[in-house]
């Protein structure tokens, strides 16, 4: 696989990583350990494990990461949601983030199922 920086998922995932945690820097400190930890988790892994896939050999591999990627979109999907409801961050810079979200959750949906159908091709 290519520099994984040049991939345009990879680019929007940073950008909402990099959002999440200027969105989480006006959290109450009671939430350092709680939620502000586990969105920044879930956050970076999304971006991590896309850069993962490009040093790992192999179509199932590359699927198993971009599967992982999913499930982290799909944790910070709700943890925004979390914080939107408990009044930690405003509502239109969840739905702004959320929205985004969504387009990365699509575009590593499109990669698994671009892989798997060059792997059928293929085998």
């Amino acid at each position: 696989m290519a520099d994984f920086r040049q991939l345009k998922v990879w680019q929007k995932a940073h950008e909402v990583t990099l959002d999440v945690y200027r969105v989480t820097l006006q959290f109450p400190k009671s939430e350092l350990y709680g939620l502000t930890s586990q969105m920044r988790r879930a956050a970076i892994s999304i971006g991590s494990n896309i850069a993962e896939c490009g040093g790992r050999n192999g179509d199932g591999e590359f699927r198993r990461f971009i599967q992982i990627a999913c499930g982290s979109a799909a944790e910070l999907e709700y943890q925004l949601l979390v914080a939107k409801d408990l009044g930690y961050a405003p509502t239109a810079e969840c739905e702004n983030l959320n929205s985004r979200l969504a387009e990365v959750g699509r575009m590593l949906v499109s990669l698994r199922e671009s892989a798997r159908s060059a792997s059928a091709a293929i085998g």
